[in-house]
């Protein structure tokens, strides 16, 4: 066995769904990353993009395993994919209630109830992740959040209040968010909520991933408008950032 691969993070499919919870979605079921050597470790929940649990974001599982983090992502859209579960899961981040809070808050207890888990669990999120990450920050039992091109909650005078630490990165390029960085910052400095938040102007949306992701005929119309692929320099820096602040907020 070569010295690369016994350093890598084991990855496996995990059954969420038992101990049923009521309002879970049935047959929930998620992506599971453990890093090598001995724990326990601080965990992590990752909140999936909009396109769903793709082989891009078990990539991303099993990246921030190999930093030294437990790591889980439910499949969010189990009970129909995308095309079926998107707007109800959108509705119920703008709303703080529904099947998508119920399912992390299950793939959270997953966490805390394994013997190689600190009990620190942070929650990183990816586009509508990153939304759902940014509204989670308060009172969701979360010791600190990564929103990466998350749209900003539409009070965020009231939905900080009481949040963990936040980290927060942006591109420059993607128009639907561009200045978010900075109205996110301000928001945090006025509640003193430690955070980092950055733009790349480099970047666009999605520049996180290693690979472009999407239904291939919506890719071109996305990158003229979001500027959405991966951007390795800026996602270099932003990785950089992301592991430092949970490696501080979630140290036990």
């Amino acid at each position: 066995m070569s010295a690369r691969r016994a350093v890598e993070p084991t990855v496996s499919d995990v059954d969420l769904s038992r101990p049923a919870v009521a309002g879970m979605s049935p047959g929930l079921n998620g992506v599971l990353a453990v890093p090598a050597g001995a724990g326990p470790w601080p965990a992590v929940v990752m909140v999936h993009e909009a396109f769903g649990l793709t082989d891009v974001m078990r990539r991303q599982v099993e990246r921030m395993a190999a930093a030294g983090f437990l790591v889980l992502m439910p499949d969010l859209f189990v009970d129909g994919g995308p095309r079926k579960c998107l707007r109800s899961t959108f509705a119920a981040i703008a709303s703080g209630h529904g099947r998508i809070w119920v399912d992390v808050e299950a793939a959270r207890q997953y966490l805390i109830g394994r013997d190689d888990c600190t009990g620190r669990v942070g929650l990183l999120g990816f586009c509508m992740g990153g939304g759902f990450a940014l509204v989670a920050a308060a009172d969701r039992g979360f010791d600190a959040v990564s929103a990466n091109y998350g749209r900003l909650p539409d009070d965020m005078a009231t939905v900080f209040e009481g949040a963990c630490p936040i980290v927060g990165s942006y591109g420059g390029r993607d128009r639907w968010l561009r200045g978010s960085a900075a109205k996110l910052g301000d928001a945090l400095e006025a509640k003193g909520i430690p955070h980092d938040t950055k733009e790349y102007p480099t970047a666009g949306h999605s520049f996180l991933n290693d690979a472009p992701t999407g239904p291939r005929a919506m890719r071109p119309l996305m990158k003229a408008i979001l500027g959405a692929g991966p951007e390795p320099e800026a996602a270099a820096d932003a990785w950089k950032r992301i592991d430092a602040f949970f490696a501080l907020h979630l140290a036990d």
